[in-house]
């Protein structure tokens, strides 16, 4: 679908990009216009990042040609990406903490002007000015928050003069009002005459941003729609092939009574930084509890703490027993004491294959790290660590040779399908995630999802770090937003607006902030 009249910034003919047997990319034909804002949607594992690879250098095709603005071009390195106007903004950022944004910007550039920081400076501050980035020249990467490390990402391929832009995933780690920031900067630099590509799996996001939509699946180009003429429930369709449900059921809490107090806690890592700073709320049971907050605010570490893995400096952790009715202080154990003392925890954290699964074993092998119980659930026979490892691969449709086939080998969702199932199959009193959908597909994650409600529902105290606002508020009871390793808020997730949260997500306590 080509609109009239508009002359092509890139064309992909026919490119295909094959890693051994698997083909990522397979014979792709896809178009980006002079002036648009072209987002690119397919589910995980379906070759987005593999194709916008081969446009940046990073990766090279076996076959097909590139066009850049109608002319054959070979980009076999991010240099000649760079020669022909072309920048990729990464997911991670690759920048030098100690040096300012002019110096990253800088940074690995050739020939005359490179060390001449005041001009380099001047050039970066009239950018700046130009699209409203919200950076100093002289200012410290380490003093810089999430998405202003991002604004140097972008500033970076605007210096090296790119005119054609490829964002990836550029909002998993922004807040509502700084997405909102970076999607009015790519409408002025669209403005500008800019032509932008962006990946993101946020449908909304797709809706608010881009002029038209490209739709991957399994290494194909299934076709583009306008944006005009789309909506969450199409683009889902055809991104997943078939009709999808797009809604998460959210009952009532069971009977919520306190199972997991959290008492002051802090915490410092290995050099001694503050991590956590006097943080209390309390998990009940029969309710889902979702922990928010941009990046490195300290979500990993509260869940780690938890789980005993984490050292703590001051403040508790009680667990409640729902069966003998006492109290355990869990500070000062570790997960195998806390396992002894007969505290049923469970936990997916977000290092899979670091922490969570051994990678050389099958899932018949990392079913037995774990003790399983008999009880009535999803898998429904648990005597046997391979039937659960055969009920997780049939249920949460596990793509495996077999269960003895290694998780290391297994692609990234797969493996989070292995741990997420092998947890929730224990039976526990406290369910903790962190990020348990990262990487899924969305069929794959509204399956979790229901999971994890089935969970509280059986009483069980469920705690969701996820990245995802709209899913947070969609699918917990309570929010706890963490901002800089202290709370910010405790809210009502079913009356909290995605604003308040965003605004808590980016400030200290403030008075009044804990309601719910």
């Amino acid at each position: 679908m080509i609109a009239l009249g508009a002359s092509c910034a890139i064309k992909m003919e026919n490119i295909t990009k094959r890693f051994g047997k698997v083909v990522a990319n397979d014979h792709i034909n896809m178009e980006l216009h002079e002036g648009e804002i072209l987002s690119l949607l397919g589910e995980n594992g379906s070759g987005k990042t593999t194709l916008m690879n081969q446009l940046s250098g990073i990766y090279f095709p076996d076959e097909g040609q590139i066009y850049v603005h109608g002319k054959p071009v070979t980009i076999a390195s991010p240099k000649d990406a760079f020669e022909n106007g072309i920048g990729m903004i990464h997911q991670h950022f690759k920048l030098v903490d100690v040096f300012t944004a002019t110096e990253n910007i800088v940074l690995g550039l050739d020939g005359e002007g490179k060390l001449d920081l005041k001009a380099a400076g001047e050039k970066v501050a009239e950018i700046c000015s130009r699209y409203g980035f919200d950076i100093k020249p002289e200012q410290k990467i380490y003093d810089m928050s999430v998405s202003q490390k991002q604004t140097v990402e972008i500033v970076k391929v605007l210096y090296r003069g790119a005119d054609i832009l490829i964002l990836d995933e550029p909002t998993a780690v922004l807040t509502p009002q700084e997405t909102d920031k970076l999607f009015e900067i790519m409408r002025a630099m669209k403005k500008d005459g800019k032509s932008l590509i962006i990946i993101t799996h946020k449908l909304h996001e797709v809706l608010d941003v881009s002029d038209r939509v490209a739709v991957l699946r399994k290494g194909e180009y299934i076709g583009d729609v306008l944006t005009k003429d789309a909506n969450q429930q199409s683009l889902t369709d055809m991104m997943v092939g078939h009709s999808v449900t797009l809604n998460i059921d959210r009952p009532e809490p069971v009977d919520p009574k306190p199972r997991l107090e959290i008492k002051n806690l802090t915490v410092y890592d290995e050099l001694g930084v503050k991590r956590l700073d006097d943080v209390s709320f309390t998990a009940n049971s029969g309710e889902i509890l979702g922990v928010a907050g941009v990046a490195g605010s300290g979500q990993k570490e509260l869940l780690e703490s938890i789980a005993g893995l984490y050292p703590v400096r001051e403040g508790e952790i009680v667990f409640h027993d729902p069966k003998s009715g006492e109290s355990k202080n869990l500070v000062g154990m570790d997960p195998l004491d806390i396992k002894r003392a007969g505290v049923g925890m469970a936990f997916v954290p977000e290092d899979r294959l670091g922490m969570g699964l051994v990678g050389s074993m099958g899932m018949t092998g990392n079913m037995m790290l774990r003790s399983w119980r008999k009880g009535k659930g999803l898998f429904v026979d648990r005597k046997q660590p391979e039937e659960l490892a055969n009920n997780i691969w049939k249920e949460l449709e596990v793509v495996t040779p077999s269960t003895s086939f290694p998780v290391r080998r297994m692609s990234g969702g797969n493996v989070q399908k292995v741990l997420v199932g092998r947890e929730i199959a224990q039976e526990p009193a406290v369910l903790m995630t962190a990020y348990a959908v990262r990487g899924l597909d969305i069929n794959t994650s509204y399956t979790i999802y229901n999971l994890l409600t089935q969970e509280k529902m059986k009483g069980i105290a469920v705690m969701y770090v996820g990245e995802d606002l709209d899913v947070l508020l969609e699918l917990c009871d309570r929010l706890v937003v963490l901002c800089g390793g202290q709370v910010s808020g405790v809210v009502d997730a079913r009356k909290v607006t995605k604003e308040e949260v965003g605004l808590l997500m980016t400030q200290h306590r403030k008075e009044g902030a804990v309601h719910g």
